[in-house]
């Protein structure tokens, strides 16, 4: 039997109860697959992320992510709340550290300001798709529960990825986002036909504080409901450039959204898209975060 570090961190706000709620495991050394899975499923948060020494040597540490079914690559909001609560346990002060993950080695930049900390996600490979075909879109729709007239149609729908497919899913209004009751066993139907498990339906929101209002479903992931997606917003900021809707000019392209708020879990995050010649080429989110409890288990 060995005693293990518990924190169920609340990321990308600083209220407790708000953002996106992660488990965290800070020393998950000696932990089998089937032990952090089984950990996963108790604390059935939409992720918890286990901290282990790296398997590469240049990595500092290792992060594996785990939803209440399945292990996935990569996570956005846990890997803000693993570094948060690892940083609060260790009183660590401000650096850079790289995290091992199922997505690849990325870069993480840990931020100390008035005793608290701020975590900057460097994602992982950008890859924004050609739009989907017209019958896999009218499925989408369909198990979204839009009408075809609900969707903008300035944005074409497509998949986008930092590490963790999502597809991305612009509509006309803030009424129509907060009234989706999505079909969810059809979404999870849809996932094999486009190797994709996560839907991302916003809105483009020019001129306001927060560009963009989001809501994001994972069925198939044994998520119906995620309250704010890093995966999501990340490639979300090279699918608006790529697509040309947004006006960038230099070579930074910064915006803020808010997602979660249906749900009463709203949460925001900075993207930062890195661009050259004007394509994206680095994108980073940026996020607060906050302790909402901590425990140990003995296993």
């Amino acid at each position: 039997m060995k005693k293990y570090h518990v924190y169920q961190v609340d990321a990308f706000t600083k209220t407790k109860l708000a953002g996106n709620p992660a488990g965290v495991v800070t020393d998950a050394e000696g932990l089998t697959d089937k032990q952090m899975q089984q950990i996963a499923r108790e604390l059935n948060n939409s992720e918890t992320a286990f901290i282990t020494h790296p398997t590469v040597g240049d990595a500092d540490i290792q992060i594996r992510f785990f939803t209440p079914t399945t292990e996935v690559p990569i996570c956005g909001h846990a890997t803000i709340g693993a570094n948060f609560a690892r940083a609060v346990e260790n009183n660590s002060p401000s650096q850079s550290i790289v995290q091992q993950t199922g997505a690849g080695n990325l870069p993480i930049d840990i931020s100390k300001t008035n005793g608290s900390y701020q975590i900057t996600m460097t994602q992982g490979k950008i890859r924004v798709d050609e739009p989907l075909s017209d019958n896999i879109q009218s499925e989408i729709l369909q198990a979204l529960g839009l009408t075809k007239e609900q969707r903008n149609f300035d944005c074409p729908m497509a998949i986008a990825s930092t590490g963790a497919p999502k597809v991305m899913i612009a509509i006309d209004s803030q009424e129509t986002l907060d009234s989706l009751q999505p079909d969810l066993d059809a979404l999870k139907r849809i996932t094999p036909k486009i190797n994709c498990n996560g839907y991302y339906v916003f809105t483009l929101n020019p001129g306001q504080k927060e560009l963009i209002h989001g809501r994001m479903f994972s069925p198939a992931n044994g998520i119906n409901e995620d309250p704010v997606t890093g995966n999501a917003n990340g490639p979300l900021g090279a699918y608006l450039v790529k697509y040309n809707l947004v006006e960038t000019s230099g070579d930074m392209f910064e915006f803020r959204i808010i997602q979660g708020e249906k749900i009463n879990r709203a949460g925001t995050m900075l993207v930062r898209v890195t661009l050259q010649n004007g394509k994206p080429t680095k994108i980073q989110i940026i996020g607060d975060a906050v302790i909402a409890f901590d425990t140990f288990i003995e296993i």
